[in-house]
């Protein structure tokens, strides 16, 4: 049987770049290589693209995978039917892509940017297609489609970063007649919890929105919601389906980077310490999500059910989940019986099926 060309994408120009490489050695480390031809293509932070020419890929977290001798220059046209380039000296190598497993999180990986590239290439690829990606990556258009949707979400006010300069004390006080406090200070366009403040005064806010600042011009504000986090796995095109619910514990503040991906704080558990029929709301909630954004692939959807009453609030849509060794997506669907491998098949699958 002829194998399929995937071409697997990480780093990027993204605050989510070292997660990126992260993720990008799991899927890498288990995908089944006799089933596919790789092609690992690299994209530095200065934005060089470099087909990666080693099989160590431990070299992808550690960053010394750019100076592997056997790395070439590499581009993907938007000219259809050109696929994948490399450059040799004066020779340019082409190679036909079936399929792109764009392993990137955040900004220029996730936001529809790439997604755009690859449409215009003709190369069928996992995730989300352009409209859906935009509308996921930014935090406030999420906000304005689960509000049409009529899906339960936190209290929220977008903040725009020239309000800062021009009239912070008069923002202060609107968010603070509002929200009480603690509240959360998120820029609109970042993953992984980048950017993200959990904030108790004034001079904390201040401070907030000047750090959400640096990352987007739009600045989301949310009040603060009492309850567990809950995260659960969809995957699909036309039927899209829902994993079993998992549940973080980060064991600080709340789950941030650090907790995430630096530290042992933080606990997960499969299945979610909810009850059953809280679960099967916050699973077909995570779909109506998902549908109504036009989700196609896969996405990671999160939610909080408040403490007591266990209302299911929906918190927010990660169109590129991390793939981590230790991320929430591919441990939920082993979890529901689709282990690590197999997904990755399965994500493929339906990516070209969606490409045709």
């Amino acid at each position: 049987m002829k194998k399929i060309n995937v071409c697997i994408l990480f780093g990027g120009i993204s605050p989510e770049h070292e997660v990126s490489l992260r993720s990008a050695e799991s899927v890498l480390n288990n995908i089944d290589k006799e089933r596919y031809h790789i092609f690992p293509v690299g994209i530095t932070k200065e934005g060089e693209w470099i087909l990666f020419g080693g099989t160590d890929y431990s070299m992808l977290p550690k960053g010394t995978w750019q100076s592997h001798p056997g790395n070439r220059r590499a581009a993907i046209s938007p000219v259809r039917g050109q696929g994948l380039l490399s450059f040799e000296g004066d020779t340019v190598v082409r190679e036909h892509i079936d399929v792109v497993f764009p392993v990137l999180h955040g900004e220029n990986g996730e936001d529809g940017a790439m997604q755009g590239l690859l449409q215009m290439a003709g190369i069928p690829y996992v995730g989300p297609h352009v409209g859906a990606s935009a509308v996921a990556m930014d935090k406030t258009l999420t906000k304005l489609v689960a509000d049409q949707a009529g899906v339960p979400q936190a209290a929220w006010q977008m903040v725009r970063r020239g309000e800062l300069s021009n009239r912070m004390e008069n923002t202060l006080d609107t968010l603070e007649l509002r929200f009480r406090y603690p509240m959360f200070v998120k820029p609109a366009g970042t993953g992984s919890s980048v950017g993200v403040s959990k904030v108790r005064d004034r001079e904390a806010l201040r401070e907030a929105l000047h750090a959400a600042a640096v990352y987007d011009s739009k600045i989301l504000v949310e009040e603060f919601i009492d309850g567990r986090e809950i995260e659960v796995a969809v995957m699909g095109n036309e039927n899209p389906v829902a994993s079993i619910c998992g549940e973080i514990d980060s064991g600080v503040e709340f789950y941030d980077y650090d907790a995430k991906y630096l530290t042992d704080t933080s606990t997960a558990y499969i299945p979610a310490r909810i009850p059953e029929r809280v679960g099967e709301i916050v699973r077909e909630t995570a779909v109506k999500i998902y549908c109504a954004i036009g989700c196609q692939g896969l996405s990671r959807v999160d939610f909080f059910v408040t403490h007591g009453e266990n209302r299911v609030v929906f918190n927010e849509i990660n169109t590129i989940p991390g793939f981590t060794s230790i991320s929430m997506y591919p441990k939920l669907f082993d979890a529901s019986g689709i282990p690590y491998s197999q997904l990755i098949d399965e994500l493929l699958r339906l990516a070209m099926e969606a490409g045709k």
